[in-house]
């Protein structure tokens, strides 16, 4: 059988036992579907209950690690706290995953490479796609939703090897495939500039959308730049995603992005109209290069990784994504590295800024995170850089962040109740300190324990006493 008619013939089987298949269906145990909050700045699940996005960056597991290392990867991470993992569905058009099994027929996205049923114990009946439905089985079975982009946007960016018809093509595969699929999440383009080949962008998160209408959907767009600079007002684009990129301050040339500051793409987020929530899905990467490039620059940290997630969470953000230099390329033994990397995937997993990523969704989900409304004015002594204390509040509560272990000085009487209770949180790991009881009015002073350097970061709790 020549691969045309395999490719036919395959397609058809698919299509037909789409109701039979246990990996082309909701498994018994389904995860709940997870949709914009009513208020529209946040996440909940299908039962309205608060969905806090923990997110990492996965990006080559399905083409490099085998089925013993998706057990090994999402066990960890659920263990972890991690919620959701973004992953490549292709990395490139001649993808291959680890059992050798191509994912599509002569490069060509609108013909996936698929054979009847998915015997995982028979390799002749086992794909490149049944090893993506049992990722996203073991992914289920672990609590974690997967982030899926269809297509890296180098594909279509160099050389434009993929052109509207196929990109509809192929998104009406993915969408059939995994319409049933509550655990999948959209990621549309992937590390590409949102204003190039727009037709294709929109043709596949137009086609995803319209026919899984309950699937988000999103769009990654490159260094420094936010998805709703050109898709906010695309039907198909449910919330915004933006990459603050891996450059210091100094790195970067640019005179109208943020550089580091990532919580500005939130605060500019959060009063866009029509509201749509918004995160950080990739920040600088724990142990990767200042810049990316240049392997003799100094390596990113657990407390950098931190500080991007207090930043942008306190601002107003639905989540946050966190990611590490091996991790995110998956490093096995005999891989040519790159940025620099020279750890194993199965190490750098236990990372210490993967072990206290779970503390920032610990804090957020003690309060009422959905009424949750950034208001930097908390800060009275707010600084520049490093020195910036973003400020979230609700009812109740607010929460502020100290990269550097300076004094906060914040302006009471924005939170209800004639007296409140601070506390310190540790980020580092999740501890708290009792630091009194306060009138709620005028302004108050809150000093850290510690030096005032960078990476002596604090939570400074505000709780109101009835």
């Amino acid at each position: 059988m020549n691969l045309k008619i395999k490719y036919l013939y395959a397609l058809t089987i698919s299509f037909l036992m789409t109701s039979q298949s246990g990996f082309s269906q909701s498994a018994k145990g389904a995860l709940p579907q997870i949709k914009v909050s009513k208020n529209q700045h946040y996440f909940v699940t299908e039962n309205e209950k608060p969905f806090f996005w923990l997110g990492d960056t996965g990006w080559l597991t399905f083409g490099k690690l085998d089925r013993a290392g998706v057990d090994k990867y999402f066990k960890d991470r659920k263990e972890k706290g991690f919620n959701v993992i973004q992953v490549m569905v292709l990395h490139n058009i001649n993808a291959v995953n680890v059992y050798g099994n191509s994912a599509l027929i002569n490069e060509d996205v609108s013909k996936p490479l698929i054979t009847a049923g998915n015997n995982f114990n028979n390799k002749q009946e086992y794909d490149y796609w049944d090893h993506v439905d049992y990722t996203l089985e073991v992914a289920r079975k672990n609590g974690i939703y997967l982030a899926m982009v269809p297509v890296w946007g180098t594909n279509v960016s160099k050389g434009n090897k993929i052109n509207k018809e196929q990109a509809t093509a192929y998104a009406k595969f993915l969408a059939d495939r995994y319409k049933n699929k509550t655990n999948v999440i959209w990621l549309n383009g992937g590390d590409t500039h949102g204003n190039e080949f727009m037709d294709i962008w929109n043709a596949i998160g137009n086609t995803l959308k319209t026919n899984n209408p309950n699937q988000l959907v999103t769009f990654h767009p490159f260094g420094r730049t936010d998805s709703s600079e050109n898709y906010h007002n695309a039907s198909w684009l449910d919330f915004n995603m933006f990459q603050s990129g891996h450059r210091r301050y100094d790195q970067d040339s640019s005179k109208t992005n943020f550089k580091e500051d990532n919580y500005k793409f939130v605060l500019r987020d959060f009063e866009l109209k029509p509201i749509k929530p918004s995160l950080d899905g990739e920040p600088s990467y724990e142990g990767i290069p200042h810049g990316l490039h240049d392997t003799l620059q100094p390596k990113w940290t657990a407390s950098d990784v931190r500080r991007y997630g207090y930043w942008s969470v306190f601002s107003g953000a639905a989540g946050y994504t966190y990611g590490h230099n091996a991790v995110m390329q998956m490093f096995r033994k005999g891989d040519k590295p790159a940025y620099g990397n020279k750890e194993l995937w199965t190490s750098a997993i236990n990372a210490p800024g993967a072990k206290q990523m779970v503390y920032i969704k610990k804090l957020m989900e003690e309060f009422p995170f959905l009424e949750g409304i950034p208001d930097p004015s908390l800060i009275v002594n707010q600084g520049e850089k490093y020195d910036y204390i973003p400020a979230i509040k609700g009812e109740k509560y607010a929460l502020l962040y100290t990269y550097n272990g300076r004094i906060i000085e914040v302006k009471l009487g924005k939170i209800s109740g004639d007296k409140f209770e601070a506390i310190w949180y540790n980020p580092r790991n999740g501890k708290k300190t009792k630091i009194g009881t306060f009138d709620n009015k005028g302004t108050q002073n809150f000093q850290p324990a510690g030096k005032n350097e960078d990476g002596n970061d604090w939570v400074l709790i505000l709780r109101s006493i009835k």
